[in-house]
């Protein structure tokens, strides 16, 4: 389509409402049936708006009905075709046709009313409702009588609607077009010419309908004309126009009216029946027309908010085929039966109580379909609240704050709106919203009293609580959470903080010290409370404390003045009455109140009888005649006692001298101070005697310290020296008589200190088991080895290195065989044969002797040698483990001694381990027997 027939006009009104809201209204005009995303106008530029301002105050189009034929596109700010328009379903023959609705948008809420014009373009041609015509005439009728044609309709308005008709052919009809009140036009075809039926008894004409549009649309319908025989006249109404009235709730069969028409004619011809016309507006639905009697009847339910003016054409027909027509017009009379319909446009669910007067909470629109009066609609709200309701324009009312809010005394509103119309009975409705009012930070916390006054007893532990403090903000939330600060001050110059604290959450107020009240009686201070706003409110408070007076004081004596290096006394005359003052004792207590009371008492003297003291003025006085036979030197006892709990008391002395004269008193004094000389020399002694004694308990400590020490090292040193002595092990041979069934090892580990000697008894001993005890070692005195099973050894003869050669075998020389020449034989290995001759009581009495030395240590921890057990030696003395002889001969003596072998190392023993002893290892060599 061309540009022409897109062409739209603009008009702009803007009215500014107020500074919260705005109210602007504009219009547009599109043709009909335009596609999907068409553009209607740039919304945004019309308004003057930014496109930011459309995405911020989330702009949204209200409309009433459901549908939606416009779309705001945000982006480009423009308004856009959702859905294709048909002007004929929207508005029908309604012109101008218009979609009316609202752009909203909020922060802060505005409204703007847009009205889309759609114009109507040819897209309807002309329609008959009915697809061909019949008409009955008679021949006889006349030349001018008119016959009502059905006309045809054209959705369209304007020049797009119907236009005219044509006729064809018009050998004896044409039309005429008759224009009525509404606006439409009544199509009658005239007879121009006479019928003749026995010439033609039937005419088929085409009647079309032409509209105005471009390109021009056109409908036709064909008309069927059967001629007859002659009915010379035709029905004629008595009312051509014809007006009834209608209330919209008026039940099905309300009677209208009643149209007549005559016939001149009698008989069959004169007959007349009703019809009503079908055109356009088919009313058939609605209203009905009795045949005979011409009576109207309601045959449905108008609503006068549809159509409140109905246009009837009621034709009359007599049986000849002539007719007439006439039109009744119905008016519908509104009646008040719609309530108020309350759209909410846009509304805010909370408002800050801060906000101005004027400030828009709500916006709405309230339609009633009535009209007059019953369609005037009036709004209100309940009142005593601080919101009014007003009216920018026709329908819309904006709900506004009408005062300052205050969120401490409503926290928020449930507000009704009543809207009424003026109808009689008046209909009504309402809405219900609910408004929260949000906090602003304007009230500042406040405490509960104007001053605190609060006492503590001195001597106090730090930290003690003392009272608390306590503030309330009523305000909500973070607004109203209350922290306490102690303000900066200072007591008696120093900083109040050093005094007490305040907890910032509960605002307990603690010591920080323990006061004393004799040094400090009361002090002043402030804490502020501070709520947690932005910014944030506070107050502060005067806190005083008052410090409690504790005995904890005692009384000090001014006079007399206690001095401990002179003695004074005071004089008192033999000839003193009763009743004569000695002297006055002078004492103060810094505490205060009762704690400050001072009482005063005897409680020792060397005369009760003689002196008294007043209790409450401390005045010592005699209480009888002074005589010569009191003694001239009189100490008194005075105790000062205060009036706390409990009581804490001074004790002061005094010296009194009766006498007349001064010498009387020299000599008593002189005498005090040798007794006082006498007791500083005895106390001179006692403390000379306890430092002697302390000195000897020193001395005798560290001599049995040093005691211990000594004989700790020498312990020490014996086990160091006695890790270095030899072990020279003995194993005696194993005869093969049998005469020593087993052997036996002796180890004897000797020190300078007998009691740190140790002695090894070994079980017999086989040739594995020699290797094994032959390892250098400790000698064990646990029980494990004394335990063990004892071995059998099946007795061997000696080898021949065991064997001595003839001058150093024992026994005398030649006194029996050699080995060799007692049954030997050449190559076979001696040493079975028998034992030497029994020796001399000399050679007995040498081996005693030498055996003694080897077994002195082992007399009483190993086994003894018996008689049996020796051997039989006469002149030579065999050393066990040695190379040697000892015998008589010089010679011999003289002999070099052959060195022992060197240790071997032996395979590892599998006795049982013991721990090292240092006083005794065990030396061993291996040695083979055969």
């Amino acid at each position: 389509m061309s540009d022409s027939v897109f062409r739209r006009s603009v008009v702009i009104l803007v009215v500014l409402l107020s500074s919260r809201s705005a109210l602007g209204q504009v219009s547009y005009s599109i043709p009909e049936e335009m596609g999907r995303g068409s553009v209607v106008g740039n919304i945004a530029q019309d308004l003057g708006l930014d496109l930011k301002r459309l995405k911020a105050g989330k702009a949204r189009i209200y409309t009433e009905d459901s549908a939606e034929y416009i779309e705001l596109n945000k982006e480009r700010g423009a308004l856009l075709i959702k859905e294709k328009i048909d002007r004929e379903a929207l508005c029908a023959k309604v012109t101008p046709c218009a979609l009316h609705f609202q752009i909203i948008l909020e922060n802060p809420m505005e409204m703007y009313t847009v009205t889309v014009e759609i114009t109507d373009i040819n897209d309807n041609a002309p329609s008959f409702q009915n697809k061909e015509m019949r008409f009955e005439i008679s021949e006889s009728a006349v030349t001018g009588a008119r016959f009502t044609l059905e006309r045809a309709i054209d959705i369209d308005v304007g020049n797009n609607g119907l236009q005219s008709y044509s006729l064809k052919p018009t050998d004896h009809f044409v039309l005429e077009l008759q224009s009525q009140t509404d606006g439409d036009k009544s199509v009658e075809m005239i007879l121009q010419k006479a019928l003749d039926r026995e010439k033609q008894e039937r005419f088929t004409l085409l009647l079309t309908a032409v509209d105005g549009g471009d390109p021009v649309l056109s409908g036709s319908v064909k008309i069927h004309v059967t001629v007859l025989d002659a009915n010379d006249n035709a029905p004629v109404f008595t009312q051509k126009r014809y007006r009834a009235t209608l209330s919209e709730n008026a039940a099905k069969g309300t009677k209208l009216t009643t149209v007549s028409a005559t016939d001149a004619d009698e008989g069959s011809s004169g007959h007349i029946t009703y019809y009503m016309s079908k055109t356009v507006d088919s009313l058939s639905d609605l209203f009905a027309v009795d045949q005979n009697s011409g009576d109207v009847f309601l045959n449905g339910q108008v609503d006068f908010e549809k159509s409140n003016h109905y246009q009837l054409e009621i034709q009359a027909k007599d049986q000849g085929g002539l007719s007439d027509s006439c039109k009744l017009i119905v008016d519908v009379l509104d009646v008040n039966d719609n309530t108020p319909v309350i759209n909410i446009i846009s509304k805010s669910s909370s408002i800050s109580e801060e906000a101005p007067p004027g400030t828009v909470v709500a916006m709405m629109k309230v339609n009633d379909p009535d009209s007059g009066a019953n369609g005037r609609v009036q709004c209100s709200i309940s009142e005593n609240i601080p919101f009014s309701i007003t009216s920018p324009s026709s329908n819309f009312f904006s709900l506004r704050t009408e005062q300052e809010l205050d969120r401490e005394r409503d926290s928020e509103y449930n507000i009704t709106v009543l809207c009424s119309d003026e109808g009689v009975p008046s209909l009504s409705s309402s809405a219900s919203l609910h408004l929260h009012v949000s906090d602003v930070n304007d009230n500042a916390p406040v405490f509960e009293r104007r001053s605190y006054e609060a006492f503590v007893p001195e001597n106090n532990a730090p930290g003690l609580s003392i009272f608390t403090v306590k503030a309330r903000d009523a305000d909500s939330k973070q607004n109203a959470r209350v922290s306490y600060v102690l303000e900066d001050g200072s007591v008696n110059g120093v900083p109040v903080s050093s005094y007490v604290s305040v907890s910032a959450d509960g605002g307990v107020v603690s010591a920080a010290r323990s006061f004393d009240y004799e040094q400090l009686k009361d002090f002043r201070f402030r804490v502020r409370a501070q709520d947690g706003g932005s910014p944030p409110l506070s107050s502060n408070v005067s806190v005083k404390i008052q410090i409690q007076d504790q005995n904890d004081n005692a009384p000090q004596v001014l006079y007399p003045v206690q001095s401990g290096g002179s003695v004074v006394a005071e004089m008192v005359p033999r000839s003193a009455d009763v009743g004569y003052l000695v002297t006055k004792v002078v004492a103060v207590d810094v505490d205060s109140g009762q704690n400050a009371w001072l009482s005063y008492k005897l409680q020792k003297a060397t005369d009760r009888a003689l002196f008294e003291v007043g209790a409450q003025n401390g005045e010592i006085r005699t209480v009888r005649q002074v005589t010569d036979k009191d003694a001239v030197k009189q100490k008194l006892t005075v105790v000062v006692e205060d009036n706390g709990q409990p009581s804490r008391s001074a004790v002061v002395s005094i010296n009194v001298a009766v006498a007349d004269g001064f010498p009387e008193v020299l000599s008593e004094l002189t005498d005090v101070a040798r007794d006082k000389d006498f007791n500083s020399g005895l106390t001179f002694y006692l403390v000379l005697a306890l430092a002697a004694v302390s000195i000897l308990f020193i001395f005798s400590v560290i001599a049995i310290v040093s005691v211990k020490i000594h004989r700790w090292r020498q312990r020490r040193l014996f086990y160091e020296s006695a890790a270095s002595l030899p072990v020279i092990p003995y194993y005696p041979p194993a005869y093969a008589d049998g005469t020593l069934q087993h052997v036996y090892n002796y180890e004897v580990c000797g020190t300078t200190d007998s009691r740190m000697s140790d002695l090894k008894v070994a079980r017999p001993y086989s040739q594995s088991s020699l290797g094994r005890m032959s390892r250098p070692g400790t000698v064990q005195r646990g029980r494990g080895a004394l335990e063990e099973a004892e071995l059998t050894l099946e007795q061997k003869p000696p080898n021949n290195d065991w064997r001595l050669p003839p001058n150093q075998r024992p026994g005398p020389s030649g006194a029996g065989p050699r080995p060799e020449e007692a049954g030997a034989g050449g190559g076979t290995v001696g040493g079975t044969g028998p034992w030497p001759n029994p020796p001399t009581e000399a050679e007995q009495l040498q081996a005693l002797m030498a055996a003694a030395n080897a077994s002195e240590a082992t007399a009483t921890l190993g086994p003894r040698y018996n008689a049996q057990y020796v051997p039989d030696y006469r002149q030579n003395v065999y050393i066990p483990g040695s190379t040697a002889t000892l015998t008589a001969n010089p010679q011999q003596q003289q002999m070099p001694q052959q060195a022992l072998p060197p240790p071997q190392a032996l395979p590892p023993s599998e006795a049982p381990k013991a721990a090292p002893t240092p006083a005794c290892k065990k030396k061993a060599t291996k040695k083979d027997k055969k």
